[in-house]
């Protein structure tokens, strides 16, 4: 049986307060260890994809863009300076919902990180200084005396590392998907338009809204 209220029979003209609510009700109820576990895909410029989980550590409704952060030397960060497009999708298996995104990536501006960093664990911290993401490793143990020697080198004045920051993800494209009886789900998909604007931001057109079969 269904584990929630199917979409609205009327669509709404934004799909983000809908996934606002459903993201608000993921964490509050703590349905799963991660519920801002999101998938996010990203390719390189001749299209050879690749996906790995990080966390939606904020959504912004209006004027409509989610937030992660990773380092930006990293496989992922290699590929968004190249091709700065990406698709996510974010499954919450306990309550029957998941919501897929499509869209361009913009890094975020760097106070928005500067201030997030400052919030991270001491120890996430230092080993944002320590990994050299993505890079070939020989040792585990090379990896710890890394860390060992950034704790010793930094103390506990860790200032965020300049190829560590967010990336803001503009959709144009959102699906809202629900759970149905005998897999007869309720999935919708809205679209815009995103063109650069100015100051790192976008401007962005209205949203239109199409129910699909499952």
């Amino acid at each position: 049986m269904p584990r929630h209220d199917p979409l609205p029979t009327e669509l709404p003209s934004d799909p983000l307060p809908l996934f606002a609510q459903w993201f608000e009700t993921a964490r509050t109820r703590q349905v799963q260890p991660n519920p801002d576990a999101l998938v996010l895909a990203t390719a390189t410029v001749d299209g050879r994809p690749s996906a790995r989980v990080v966390l939606l550590k904020r959504l912004v409704v209006d004027p409509g863009y989610v937030v992660f952060y990773t380092n930006y030397e990293s496989r992922k960060g290699g590929e968004l300076d190249a091709n700065p497009r990406a698709a996510a999708v974010i499954h919450w298996d306990t309550l029957g919902r998941q919501v897929r995104l499509e869209g361009v990536v913009s890094v975020s501006p760097r106070e928005e990180s500067d201030a997030y960093f400052v919030s991270r664990p001491l120890d996430s911290r230092i080993g944002a200084w320590a990994s050299l993401q993505s890079q070939p490793l020989d040792t585990r143990a090379t990896l710890l005396a890394r860390v060992a020697a950034e704790s010793a080198r930094l103390g506990a004045d860790v200032p965020r590392p300049p190829h560590w920051g967010g990336y803001r993800l503009w959709p144009e494209a959102v699906e809202l998907w629900c759970e149905g009886e005998s897999r007869i789900h309720d999935r919708a998909r809205w679209t815009r338009s995103v063109a650069p604007g100015s100051a790192g931001a976008f401007r962005v057109g209205p949203w239109h809204a199409t129910r699909l079969y499952p």
